[in-house]
C-alpha cells in the first residue's frame, strides 16, 4: 500500500489484487492463463464478496489479466499493481529487476532492497 500512496493508484483495487491475482494459479510453476482465471473469478465474486463499482473492476481484471506478461504500461493502478507482485518475486528467489519494473517508485533501489528483503523472510 506504500507504493500505491507514493503512484497515486487506487488502493481499493491494489489490495484486492494482493488477494485475487493468483487465486487462478493451478500449479506454483508454468501457468501462462492462471491471471486470466483469476480476472474470471473477480468478475463472478464482484458485488458478493468484493465492493468495486464498475471502472474498479475493470482496472482489477486488466491487472489480473497482465500481471504475468511482462508489460510496462497501463493505467497507473494496473502498473502499482504489477510493481507490487513482481516487487514479491523474492519469495521465488528473484531479486526485482529495475527494469521489469513500471514506476519510478518501484526502480527506486531502496524499495527494491526492503521488498526483497520482506520477500525471502517467507
Amino acid at each position: 500500500m506504500i507504493l500505491a500512496g507514493q503512484t497515486g493508484a487506487n488502493r481499493r483495487v491494489v489490495e484486492y489484487f494482493a488477494f485475487i491475482h493468483d487465486l487462478g494459479r493451478l500449479n506454483d510453476n508454468h501457468d501462462p492463463e492462471h491471471g486470466y482465471r483469476a480476472a474470471l473469478i473477480s468478475e463472478n465474486i464482484a458485488g458478493d464478496l468484493i465492493e468495486v463499482d464498475d471502472s474498479e473492476l475493470d482496472l482489477l481484471v486488466a491487472a489480473c489479466q497482465g500481471h504475468s506478461d511482462g508489460r510496462l504500461e497501463a493505467d497507473v493502478t494496473v502498473m502499482t499493481c504489477w510493481d507490487a507482485d513482481r516487487l514479491d518475486l523474492g519469495r521465488v528467489g528473484i531479486r526485482p529487476d529495475p527494469l521489469r519494473l513500471c514506476s519510478d517508485a518501484a526502480r527506486s533501489e531502496d524499495v527494491i532492497r526492503a521488498a526483497y528483503e520482506r520477500s525471502i523472510g517467507w
